[in-house]
């Protein structure tokens, strides 16, 4: 790790912790040159392999924003968004893959989205799985109210 503050490529760790959620490392180093202190996070990065065979950095944000678009008009806080948000990253990491697909997020987002508003987890899934036809919402609709559909 370089110092930032004098670049010198060798920094020694001093103390390291994880959080509490164990979703990242926060090390205190110290530079021997310069012997300045600084404190560096390690995160584990998952990655996102879209459809087209792209692969992103996996973005909280993006889940949130695609979210809201469909909470418009609805009793709904960003406090709640960003829980979701929070819940559905959780879901993902626990899949312990370091690539996932784009499939799986919106899979993800799905089992949260119903359990906050079912208004807004019918919109979303109007859109996620490309529902064509009035047929189409009744399905989603009775699955909502736990019914065999034929």
């Amino acid at each position: 790790m370089y110092c930032p503050y004098c670049k010198n490529p060798d920094s020694r760790v001093t103390d390291s912790r994880v959080a509490d959620d164990g979703s990242y490392i926060r090390r205190r180093r110290s530079c021997p040159q310069c012997e300045k202190r600084f404190t560096t996070v390690e995160q584990i990065q998952l990655a996102v392999v879209k459809r087209s065979g792209v692969v992103e950095p996996f973005a909280r944000e993006k889940v949130v924003q695609g979210v809201r678009k469909a909470c418009k008009h609805r009793p709904v806080s960003e406090d709640d968004l960003a829980k979701l948000g929070q819940s559905v990253e959780d879901s993902i990491r626990s899949m312990g893959l370091a690539e996932v697909p784009a499939e799986q997020i919106g899979l993800a987002i799905l089992t949260p989205l119903r359990d906050l508003d079912e208004v807004v987890y019918l919109r979303f899934a109007s859109v996620y799985e490309n529902y064509g036809s009035i047929e189409d919402f009744e399905t989603g609709i009775a699955e909502l109210r736990g019914q065999l559909v034929a």
